[in-house]
């Protein structure tokens, strides 16, 4: 059941209300079930909005994550947060011998697993879908030798206990590799970069999926009120990830972040 705002006049099929997005929606109350509640709004549009509001280049930070993984043959993945299954499908191209996929949205596996049938059986065949909580994986320590998260740690109510399911999950020597949205450092592209997301993707986003919800005015401002690259590096070290980094791309609309389980001793 959608949460109305506390307006007498909002849409009785918001998840987010104005207050909340005037603010921080990070510190809202339920963030965890109001953002399931968005992505199931939102997932049969998803793949086309992706692809028109990144201008294309969506699938090509993708395939950046999948390189930065360094993917060696037999390795098992684990793609958090996967959505409708892109990433995890990049992850099947690769050597892997193995993907999951974990979302905690059903709607949004039901499209994973649909696209899933009209890839490559080859391809096909190493992939299955999970419902689960990223903060609470349901997957023994030690299982993966990569995890990866795509535009989706900002989405979960509590980044820093994820970041820690994410290295426990991991083998020593494993890859954690998190894809997330920035800010340009480049001024011209930081102008562009700010009013594009800040007033034409919440608009046209909203007008071909129909959304009523509030997914594409609480996108940016989830960005936009996220913590640091800085504060995100220090997270993954203090989860015990070392080796931490984080590469722009785009001009730094996206990031790369990666970091390394230690090995044991």
């Amino acid at each position: 059941m959608a949460v109305p705002s506390s307006s007498s006049n909002a849409d009785p099929g918001a998840v987010w209300s104005e207050p909340e997005l005037a603010s921080d929606p990070h510190r809202t109350a339920d963030k965890h079930g109001k953002v399931r509640r968005m992505f199931a709004a939102i997932a049969r549009s998803y793949d086309l909005n992706n692809r028109l509001h990144s201008l294309g280049r969506d699938q090509a930070w993708r395939r950046a994550a999948v390189r930065a993984a360094d993917v060696k043959p037999g390795d098992v993945v684990l793609d958090v947060a996967c959505g409708t299954g892109d990433l995890t499908q990049a992850f099947a191209g690769s050597a892997a011998r193995r993907v999951v996929g974990l979302d905690f949205t059903r709607e949004m596996l039901e499209i994973a697993k649909v696209k899933q049938g009209r890839i490559e059986a080859g391809l096909a065949g190493k992939i299955s879908y999970v419902e689960g909580d990223a903060q609470n994986l349901p997957f023994a320590g030690n299982a993966f030798d990569v995890v990866s998260i795509a535009f989706g740690i900002r989405n979960v109510a509590d980044p820093e206990r994820a970041i820690g399911e994410f290295a426990r999950v991991l083998k020593p020597g494993g890859r954690l590799v998190i894809l997330e949205f920035g800010r340009p450092g480049f001024a011209p592209a930081r102008w562009f970069n700010d009013f594009y997301c800040g007033w034409v993707m919440p608009r046209t986003a909203t007008w071909i999926s129909g959304d009523r919800s509030g997914a594409y005015r609480y996108l940016p401002k989830s960005v936009g009120t996220f913590m640091s690259r800085p504060e995100l590096m220090e997270r993954m070290g203090a989860a015990g990830l070392g080796g931490v980094s984080a590469r722009a791309l785009s001009f730094g609309i996206c990031i790369c972040y990666r970091g390394t389980k230690a090995l044991a001793s």
